[in-house]
């Protein structure tokens, strides 16, 4: 199980009403709330994004509200998994309920700029960035995790009687 795609670069403390505004949560339909994901900070996310793509931040990333609906419109857009020196733990949380990989690696986040090109390996904590043929070491995913992401989430993990 791994991801690769290019960069997609943010900064520091992106909250959760940056990645999916306040005015769109009338809904819960994840496609519905993909189609505004991040476009009160880059208003040509969804046209620079290709299914795929990893997101790279700073620190604090998904800091404010403990919606879900911030994970779950980043993961329907196409987003593969973020990567970021920092999470705010709600959304870590809510990442890895709803099946959406996500990673804590500085020095990654220190090297790579928009348009590179990054392969994740979510087993291994591995990350390479084939832009500048360098290679980084993040947290492996645990055993349980890598099922609740291999199988769409905890709940699916539940109904399929997993855990």
């Amino acid at each position: 199980m791994d991801a690769k795609g290019k960069v997609l670069r943010y900064g520091d403390n992106i909250d959760t009403d940056v990645i999916i505004p306040a005015r769109y949560l009338n809904s819960s339909d994840p496609k519905e709330l993909a189609k505004h994901c991040m476009e009160d900070l880059d208003v040509d996310f969804l046209e620079k994004l290709n299914k795929g793509d990893i997101v790279v931040a700073e620190k604090n990333f998904g800091c404010g509200s403990s919606r879900e609906h911030a994970p779950i419109c980043i993961k329907a857009a196409g987003v593969s998994c973020v990567i970021a020196k920092s999470f705010a733990r709600i959304f870590y949380r809510n990442s890895i309920n709803i099946g959406f990989p996500i990673l804590e690696c500085e020095d990654a986040v220190n090297d790579a700029k928009n348009g590179h090109e990054l392969q994740v390996d979510f087993k291994t904590g591995i990350i390479k960035n084939i832009t500048l043929g360098k290679e980084y070491k993040a947290q492996p995913f645990p055993e349980f995790m890598i099922k609740i992401i291999e199988n769409d989430g905890l709940i699916n993990c539940v109904e399929k009687g997993l855990f």
